[in-house]
């Protein structure tokens, strides 16, 4: 018995139960024209629903289309491929308590990586509603839960002086002022390039989230130890930081974190200092500075490119008696 006639045998049956006075063979034969139309596959115990599989693929296909990043489409797919894996339901059969049963299964989960699984599924949901596959959104009651606000980490003025002084090239010292001046993130320097380096404005263009250009500035320190690197180098790459042997290319972002890691740790600092903890720490010794927090905003993106002159001065502001100690 193939399945579509077991199906319709349990369904007669079924019927039979409730009306026994129905005509068996007529019910079967309208029953059977019916089910014809459709294609009938079996969901065993324990299985994810075939409907949910298909639903999850349409929507990483069309958010695909929308130009989000490979990076934001394969955590998409890993978090609503571990959702089906627990709820193993229909799309449209999903109610916002087992939506809640996912959310709280692991006790052990920081608030913040609730609330990013969450924006999945409230992602996901949305656009089935959007698309009418499903009739209700069963993450709409859900609010994200709050956490408690940290302030971002950063170093003092002596742990970042510790780090310059465990420098041992010119080429980490170049690496760290850049990383700590500019106060951009990782990926925006390893994008950089040398004709991009505007040695009169002692800034460049970079490019941040959302493919927003932005203008940043570099200290007077920070401008000495890049031209200096710049000019030991013997190589016809286009890009600013770059490996150490031949052939010379473009340093990888996993290789400038390496770079760093090796000068924090000949710091001593391996639990306190990583690219973004200096980006938070320019930021925080900027704002210490004087300067107001709208400016230091938009010198951290992700905005347009700018023109904040007093930033400017300030950062190139690290005072005459401040060369004499590079």
């Amino acid at each position: 018995m193939n399945l579509s006639e077991q199906i319709l045998s349990e369904l007669v049956a079924a019927l039979k139960d409730l009306y026994p006075n129905i005509e068996v063979e007529n019910t079967k034969n309208k029953l059977s024209t019916v089910l014809s139309e459709y294609y009938i596959q079996r969901v065993e115990l324990g299985e994810v629903h075939p409907d949910l599989e298909d639903t999850i693929q349409l929507f990483i296909s069309a958010k695909k289309l929308e130009g989000l990043s490979s990076i934001t489409l394969d955590n998409y797919l890993m978090e609503l491929s571990m959702f089906a894996d627990i709820v193993k339901k229909k799309a449209e059969d999903i109610a916002t308590a087992y939506v809640r049963m996912y959310l709280s299964q692991d006790g052990t989960l920081k608030m913040s990586t609730i609330r990013k699984k969450l924006s999945v599924l409230k992602s996901f949901f949305s656009w089935l509603g959007s698309e009418e596959y499903i009739k209700r959104d069963p993450t709409t009651k859900l609010k994200a839960p709050k956490d408690v606000y940290r302030l971002p980490k950063s170093l003092s003025i002596e742990e970042l002086e510790m780090l310059r002084e465990s420098c041992n090239t010119v080429r980490q010292r170049a690496f760290l002022e850049v990383l700590y001046t500019t106060g951009c993130r990782l990926s925006e320097v390893h994008g950089l390039d040398k004709a991009v380096i505007n040695l009169q404005s002692m800034s460049t263009l970079v490019i941040g989230k959302g493919d927003k250009q932005r203008e940043v500035y570099f200290s007077i320190r920070a401008m000495y130890h890049l031209d200096k690197y710049l000019k030991g180098r013997n190589d016809n790459c286009e890009a600013l930081m770059i490996t150490e042997r031949k052939p010379y290319r473009r340093l990888s972002i996993r290789g400038i974190q390496r770079e760093i890691g090796i000068i924090v740790q000949r710091a001593g600092l391996q639990d306190k200092v990583s690219p973004q903890v200096l980006r938070h720490t320019f930021a925080t010794l900027t704002l210490n500075n004087g300067a107001e927090l709208v400016a230091i905003q938009e010198l951290l993106g992700p905005v347009h490119q700018i023109r904040h002159l007093g930033m400017q001065r300030l950062l190139m502001s690290e005072s005459e008696s401040s060369i004499k100690s590079i």
